[in-house]
């Protein structure tokens, strides 16, 4: 297997990621999905969690060499950012999902400078809504935002344009194509389901993929 199929399936072992077609899980935003995913669960699990790590590191590398800082979304990329910058000898710091009511009133942990080269560290991407704030607190910041990284996509077509709208680049260890497959080979779902799991994510909004 190659990193996106294997950490597809560390995924699904840990069950940080769960396929439930026939059930489907209600998100925040009312949205019907067949998928549900927890990549906080990695942090439990050390193996996995190193090859989360492990890879991660290696995108950044491959992607941003010129990286100054990791900065980690709150709450869910903070441990990334942390475990990753101790492999490449990075600082990081972390955004808040809001100011600070108290002390300085930060929303922004860590030292951070005018013109610093910075990488976003996040676990999941959905739309992407909520990286894209963090992208835009840095750039307010006077950062240089040369992207993001991420564990898992669901690759909806929503979150690539925002990206491109943000002019971000974004890039992940897996996705939803790339877990697919992996799931049906390993039982985690029946290839039967298969139709009505690609019809979702062609448009999460319109409900008529779960009659497929």
């Amino acid at each position: 297997m190659n990193t996106a199929e294997k950490i597809a399936k560390d995924l699904l072992d840990i069950k940080a990621v769960f396929l439930r077609p026939e059930e489907p899980f209600t998100w925040a935003s009312g949205i019907k999905s067949p998928i549900y995913c927890d990549n906080r669960l990695t942090l439990s699990y050390p193996n996995v969690r190193n090859d989360v790590e492990d890879g991660l590191a290696a995108l950044i590398k491959e992607n941003f060499p010129d990286v100054e800082v990791l900065e980690g979304t709150s709450t869910a990329g903070i441990a990334h950012a942390a475990l990753v910058a101790e492999r490449l000898g990075l600082p990081m710091g972390y955004v808040r999902g809001s100011h600070k009511s108290h002390g300085r009133q930060n929303n922004i942990e860590g030292v951070v400078k005018k013109g610093m080269k910075v990488v976003v560290v996040e676990d999941l991407i959905s739309t992407g809504g909520s990286s894209l704030e963090v992208v835009e607190a840095l750039r307010e910041a006077g950062c240089e935002v040369l992207g993001l990284v991420a564990i898992f996509t669901y690759g909806l077509p929503a979150s690539v344009e925002n990206f491109a709208k943000a002019n971000c680049k974004f890039v992940t260890l897996s996705n939803y194509d790339t877990l697919l497959p992996v799931a049906i080979a390993h039982n985690y779902v029946s290839h039967d389901a298969l139709e009505k799991l690609q019809a979702w994510k062609k448009d999460p909004r319109d409900e008529s993929w779960l009659d497929k």
